[in-house]
């Protein structure tokens, strides 16, 4: 079968303008609560086969919170990674990285930026564009405490986005700070930390047959209000 030839129905569910909040963060936090297994049954059910088929072929379970980061340097051009969300509150949606990355420096010199959640069984999509900045150190800190001892390591370890010799140089850079906080705390790194992005522009989009999707589109108005608008698939 050609790619040309590979498509399928959309049937799972409609959208409709009085099912949704008069805040994106708010629905957004719905849906996302829709998508984790234990709000959804079609997520137990894909659980549980993912589960099934991480034991016989090693295939990794899904994760809701899995998101695309695009962004852009100062000359527009534009580049996009997956990144895992980690918090969303009413100032935005909260992801950590190193800020000496590809994205970090495309950040730091245009501060736009757009995130897509694709949440394949409940044929949802959300779109969101706005502006980032960095989190507090502080709250940094928090979250860094908070990841395994691995993850902590690894942060040290890794000048992300900058080229290796090979796979050794990188185990080498883990086992050398790893012998350096030997039994001792692993602070947080100067280089790395969270980012919020504040949102602008927020797209709920629901799957429906025949390509004739449901699509609604927030904008945030001069006033800080929301303007809600259905629009074409």
């Amino acid at each position: 079968m050609s790619i040309g030839d590979l498509r399928r129905e959309y049937r799972r569910g409609t959208l409709n303008r009085e099912d949704l909040q008069p805040d994106p963060v708010t629905q957004f936090q719905a849906w996302f609560n829709a998508a984790q297994p234990a709000g959804n049954r079609l997520w137990k059910i894909a659980i549980g086969f993912y589960k099934w088929l991480q034991i016989v072929f090693g295939a990794n379970p899904i994760e809701p919170n899995v998101m695309t980061l695009a962004t852009a340097d100062k000359s527009g051009r534009p580049s996009a990674r997956t990144v895992l969300l980690k918090g969303v509150d009413e100032r935005g949606f909260v992801f950590f990285t190193n800020y000496e990355s590809r994205k970090g420096h495309e950040l730091a010199g245009n501060p736009s930026a757009s995130l897509v959640f694709y949440w394949q069984e409940l044929e949802r999509q959300v779109c969101v564009s706005g502006t980032v900045s960095k989190l507090p150190a502080a709250e940094s800190d928090a979250y860094f405490k908070s990841r395994p001892r691995g993850s902590r390591v690894a942060a040290w370890a890794s000048h992300q986005s900058a080229a290796l010799k090979d796979r050794g140089e990188l185990e080498q850079h883990f086992a050398q700070i790893e012998k350096r906080f030997a039994s001792k705390d692993i602070p947080l790194p100067p280089f790395w930390g969270g980012y919020v992005l504040r949102p602008e522009r927020v797209e709920f989009w629901q799957g429906r047959p025949s390509r004739m999707h449901d699509r609604f589109s927030y904008t945030r108005e001069g006033s800080g209000e929301w303007r809600l608008e259905r629009l074409s698939p």
